[in-house]
């Protein structure tokens, strides 16, 4: 069996859980028989390729197999981003607007047809440039490589599978790590978010990485329940290796590892913060990573006036993630909404007794991490607490936490993904 695999990152250049599940799971499939051909926007040459074969989309021109390029558009019409919708426009004003746009549409790609995009694979300001040529060069690649089915993940990519599905009629799969509600609360991106449900629509089956995720798909995006399966993430630690953290202080260390972002709730662990300093003096907090809220808690930390036992590392990846776990003696993850959350698998397997936001889908497998509601700051705060205070409970959350999260394999949810792969191959 060959997939044909569309994500937009893959270790070592990842910027979150994203790129560390895509990478989980194509080991795991290949440990049950499944090929994989994984499509990235930009490959450094560094991936492990001992399980997938990379395709680096920066490298594909769109030439051989899409001659005709008014019918390769007519089949994915909705590639190019944008919207028709003109306000004040009478219907045919309305009309002659839309047409003229398809117009432009295919003398744009007419143009850059027999060129290569160099995609940065980043998120940055031409993100939505760079998901529309990704879904044209989706289409070279459907054109050229033989394969059994499509699965695409995150809204990055839906659009890639679903104009890989249109092209070849093969099954598509579409893989929801996370929703725009989970990443920006009521306040969603409409293009985003229209982008997630054409994929989801499109879709053959809908693999999600929770049951609080499959809720959201079904109740926010009209999904029916009948094609949404939720196979739970794992954590690899064939490589893992223990750590010596030699630091240089000698209080605790409490640790927030991710974005910073609504979505991962900081601001609810600064408040947490606060309140175990008035009790707890000898500790130390650390928020590790970047993100669009990272100078309001900054300036937070200062009001509160603990910035003398608060520090701000930036981004961590690799070993500096690791090491960051080996200093820690409590890890929080306290986001507003988290369809899984890798990192206090991690943080447990590194012998960290760990503090989770009930809202999050870790929760559905884990029940020896403490669990709190990410808004019960009071909650979190004697749940931190107690865990520096009592020598007991820490180690008994830090034994039963590693043989929990032994248990957690990728092999288990690939085997599961591969039975979505066989149900549709055989329809």
């Amino acid at each position: 069996m060959r997939v044909l695999m569309f994500g937009w990152e893959f270790p070592p250049y990842i910027s979150g859980g994203l790129g560390t599940a895509c990478y989980g799971l194509t080991k795991g499939l290949a440990n049950h028989g499944v090929d994989v051909l994984f499509v990235m926007p930009s490959a450094s040459g560094k991936e492990d390729q001992s399980a997938v074969s990379i395709i680096n989309a920066s490298d594909v021109a769109v030439t051989d197999s899409i001659k005709n390029i008014d019918t390769f558009l007519e089949k994915v019409q909705f590639l190019r981003i944008g919207s028709n919708m003109v306000p004040y426009v009478d219907p045919v004003r309305f009309s002659s607007l839309v047409e003229s746009q398809k117009e432009r549409q295919v003398e744009d790609y007419k143009i850059k047809l027999g060129e290569k995009y160099q995609f940065s694979g980043k998120y940055g300001e031409n993100l939505m440039e760079e998901v529309a040529r990704y879904a044209l060069v989706a289409g070279e690649i459907a054109l050229k490589y033989d394969f059994d089915v499509i699965h695409a993940h995150d809204w990055l990519t839906y659009m890639a599978g679903v104009v890989a599905k249109r092209l070849t009629g093969k099954p598509l799969v579409v893989h929801i790590h996370a929703t725009e509600f989970d990443r920006s609360g009521l306040n969603i991106n409409t293009q985003v978010y229209d982008l997630e449900k054409l994929g989801m629509k499109e879709a053959d089956m809908v693999i999600s990485v929770s049951n609080l995720t499959r809720n959201i798909v079904i109740g926010k995006y009209g999904i029916s329940p009948d094609k949404v399966v939720t196979v739970h993430n794992a954590v690899d630690f064939e490589n893992y290796k223990e750590i010596e953290g030699q630091r240089g202080v000698s209080e605790k260390i409490v640790t927030f590892l991710g974005r910073i972002t609504f979505q991962k709730g900081p601001e609810y662990f600064i408040e947490a913060a606060a309140k175990v300093l008035r009790q707890y003096p000898n500790v130390r907090f650390v928020m590790a990573g970047n993100g669009d809220l990272l100078n309001r808690s900054i300036r937070r930390v200062a009001k509160l006036g603990i910035a003398t036992k608060f520090h701000f590392t930036g981004f961590l990846k690799g070993t500096d993630v690791h090491r960051m776990f080996a200093y820690s003696d409590v890890y929080v993850m306290p986001s507003v909404s988290e369809p899984f959350g890798i990192s206090p698998l991690e943080a447990m397997r590194a012998n960290v007794p760990t503090i989770i936001s009930k809202q999050s889908g870790v929760a559905e497998v884990l029940n020896h991490a403490i669990k709190v509601d990410f808004w019960d700051i009071d909650a979190m705060a004697d749940a931190i607490h107690g865990l520096l205070a009592y020598p007991a409970l820490s180690d008994f959350a830090v034994k039963n936490g590693l043989d929990e999260v032994n248990s957690l394999k990728w092999d288990n949810a690939a085997a599961m993904v591969k039975d979505v792969y066989v149900k549709l191959i055989r329809k």
